[in-house]
């Protein structure tokens, strides 16, 4: 990235680690991301021979695993340095294929956090795709408000329940189309309403493979932006799971929604500074070489103005998302500082790339070149992992 990074604690590994993964955002992940953009049919995505394969296999060949293993040598706040300096590279490559990258550990890290050592044999290791199922037709930002704040009630009648029988639970209904890696993911972390025999009686989180009988998936989803990101929905007809599966009772899902939504949010933080810093970029760029006037137009003071501002604004996301990573890594989790981050960040890229256009003028709305694409990715970042109206009420209640 053009910027001066003005993290001054960074060890020669963890400058290696971020020079390594900004050249794969630069040379893989951005030129795949415009190719994915570009296909009409959000089923070309997935089809077998797509460069996304491709790209999912370079991205597991980083080998980025090592950073949260504790042979590592890294500390605490080395990791979540280093996870928040990750996700603006990949967000600066293309933030659908960094979002995908995220979800897909999902279940994987869930399998961990139960210490069991059955789920952990089957779900806890690399090497298959994965998804967050949480989002419903009937629910979306609403279960999130509930995770904050667990005094709400009368959710209304939940699309997907998990309901207890003997040793097993039996799952039906539907997650809805804005599952990320919803129709290509082998594994799930999924939350859903849950049923104990008398009723439901909370929110829950079980860990599942989605290649059993009772499953099928719709087609995927054909959106604005983050066209390289697969999402779809996911249907449960039957689906019997053990019932050591559910890792999350609806007795902790509060206390593991602070946990499990800050990561989310502060994720979504890094990701979208990246893509901030992308559209400041290209701007920059574009301004030295376009000339009108007999001068590059970055020579005129309208530019060089709003280029401080788009500046300004993204070390201002940059500053609030690492320093609320680092503070929820060592820390209780609070909530609400991960949720300002994420609206921080995805309301900074949508104002930046929407700046940028402005920049590049009536070549800013072409699809030659990329700062369009920024846009459109910017602004679906402002509803997905919750709208960031409905994530500021949940954030609200805590202060």
């Amino acid at each position: 990235m053009s910027s001066i990074d003005l993290e001054s604690a960074l060890s020669e590994e963890e400058k290696a680690i971020r020079e390594r993964v900004h050249k794969f955002a630069e040379e893989v992940m951005r030129p795949a991301g415009i190719a994915l953009d570009a296909l009409a049919d959000p089923q070309e995505v997935i089809a077998e021979g797509s460069i996304l394969w491709d790209v999912y296999k370079q991205h597991d060949e980083l080998g980025l695993d090592v950073i949260a293993d504790p042979a590592s040598g890294f500390t605490p706040i080395q990791q979540a340095r280093l996870r928040s300096i990750i996700g603006e590279e990949m967000g600066w490559g293309d933030s659908g294929l960094s979002i995908s990258f995220g979800v897909d550990t999902f279940p994987q890290s869930l399998a961990l956090a139960s210490g069991n050592p059955e789920l952990i044999e089957r779900f806890g290791r690399p090497g298959k795709r994965g998804c967050w199922a949480i989002t419903e037709p009937d629910h979306g930002g609403d279960l999130i408000r509930f995770a904050a704040d667990p005094q709400i009630s009368h959710l209304g009648k939940p699309n997907c329940i998990a309901k207890k029988d003997g040793d097993t639970f039996v799952i039906s209904g539907q997650k809805a189309a804005w599952v990320s890696n919803g129709t290509i993911a082998e594994n799930a972390a999924l939350f859903c309403a849950v049923d104990m025999g008398q009723g439901i009686v909370g929110v829950g989180g079980f860990v599942i493979s989605l290649d059993e009988p009772g499953i099928s998936r719709g087609k995927p989803l054909d959106k604005i932006g983050q066209r390289a990101l697969n999402q779809g929905e996911i249907f449960f007809d039957g689906l019997r799971v053990p019932a050591i599966n559910l890792v999350v009772s609806p007795e902790a899902f509060a206390m593991f929604g602070d946990v499990g939504l800050s990561q989310a949010n502060s994720g979504m933080g890094s990701t979208f500074v990246g893509v901030a810093q992308a559209a400041l970029d290209l701007a920059l760029h574009y301004a030295k070489e376009r000339v009108q006037g007999g001068v590059p137009i970055f020579n005129h003071q309208s530019v060089r103005s709003r280029l401080f501002e788009m500046f300004r604004k993204v070390e201002a996301a940059r500053c609030l998302n690492r320093r609320v990573v680092e503070y929820n890594a060592v820390n209780p989790p609070k909530l609400q500082y991960a949720i300002a981050s994420k609206v921080t960040s995805t309301r900074t890229a949508f104002e930046v790339a929407s700046a940028a256009i402005q920049i590049f003028g009536g070549n800013g709305l072409s699809r030659e070149y990329p700062v369009e694409k920024l846009m459109r990715d910017a602004r679906a970042s402002m509803i997905e992992d919750g709208c960031n109206e409905v994530l500021g009420l949940a954030a609200a209640a805590r202060l």
